[in-house]
């Protein structure tokens, strides 16, 4: 079992939970893949309301970050510093259109896992077992009414001929219009050109997945199209009025228009506040550093210079007062000569 399985094995027993019962209504296997996506996407509408929300707003910004890169390009640190004084006065968080795709991640991958891995297990419960397929059912597991889907014989296995076609086109179309409908109008040409080739680049992979990812993969990308025409349509149009009845209100402002209210800049924003001020402080230590160097620098003669003519004349005079001074003074009186020492007597006797 892969690494990510192991990991996220809770989360694919709960979406094999889901798919489970919506089987047990009375749904073949394949309208239940249809309905545990509606159920796992309809579960991540509030992420992607905010993804949405985060990319509207820097979209709105996308002409003053141009013309800040138009202004500063060759200061990269003082374009950065306009930068982030730009989304904290317009409360922008640059990370926020990126957390909601980091959380669905992990629903992704389990999905991925249990559609290719027991999805056939539980079609065929025989092969968990690892049993032979009963006499009764002398066919191959998954060649059963059971794994039929709107023509696909069997979900559980990979597609082949025509119907590998129509799935490959369905999913390129879906995946192709749902990137057309989620980017922005001010979005980058060459961007747009990879989110647009990557459904192709895919398409080797994706021929030998079972049929059923594939129909989930379809099925997400008609929710993705309907979820983004919807929130651009009703959300989208109502957060404009209000950013614009915000800045109108304020004289055009922007710190007085998104500046009030006790909420911060977030988490990320904090973060880059936080590396933007140590970057300042660095930059301020290293320049007074340099100042200081350069006044000790000048203060002190080089090696084997001569001294200015001021030190030696100001080291002259005060060697001349010195010298005058001395000579001003009093002599003490000198010392009263040692009196001789007395040498001993040596008898005449000898030893």
């Amino acid at each position: 079992m892969p690494l990510f399985a192991n990991i996220l094995q809770p989360l694919i027993d709960v979406f094999e939970e889901i798919l489970k019962a919506i089987h047990s209504l009375g749904f073949s296997w394949g309208w239940s893949i249809v309905g545990m996506t509606i159920v796992v996407r309809a579960a991540l509408v509030p992420l992607a309301i905010r993804q949405y929300k985060s990319m509207r707003s820097m979209q709105r910004l996308a002409p003053q970050i141009k013309a800040l890169r138009e202004k500063h390009g060759s200061d990269r640190e003082r374009l950065n510093q306009e930068t982030m004084k730009l989304y904290q006065e317009h409360r922008v968080n640059p990370f926020g259109a990126c957390l909601p795709l980091v959380f669905q991640l992990p629903v992704f991958i389990s999905l991925f896992y249990m559609l290719r891995h027991d999805l056939r297990l539980d079609i065929c419960p025989t092969l968990a077992n690892g049993q032979p397929n009963p006499p009764s059912n002398p066919q191959a597991c998954g060649n059963i009414p059971a794994a039929e889907f709107l023509g696909i014989p069997d979900i559980t296995s990979k597609a082949v001929g025509t119907t590998l076609v129509i799935l490959i086109v369905l999913y390129v179309g879906t995946q192709l219009v749902s990137t057309i409908v989620m980017s922005m109008p001010n979005m980058d040409r060459n961007q747009r050109f990879l989110m647009l080739g990557l459904p192709f680049v895919f398409i080797p992979f994706v021929i030998g997945f079972p049929a059923g990812l594939l129909v989930y993969w379809i099925t997400t990308n008609i929710w993705t199209l309907v979820q983004q025409f919807t929130i651009r349509e009703t959300l989208g149009r109502r957060w404009d009025r209000q950013h614009e009845a915000a800045l109108e209100a304020a004289g055009g402002d922007a710190s007085k228009a998104f500046g009030s209210g006790d909420k911060g800049p977030g988490f990320f924003g904090s973060m880059m506040a936080r590396a933007q001020n140590a970057t300042d402080a660095a930059k301020t230590g290293d320049a007074n550093g340099a100042s200081a160097g350069g006044k000790g620098a000048a203060s002190a003669p080089a090696k084997g210079s001569s001294r200015p003519a001021a030190a030696k004349g100001k080291s002259a005079a005060t060697t001349a007062d010195a010298d005058q001074s001395s000579a001003s003074a009093p002599r003490p009186a000198a010392a009263p000569p040692r009196s001789p020492r007395k040498k001993k007597k040596r008898s005449g006797r000898r030893r």
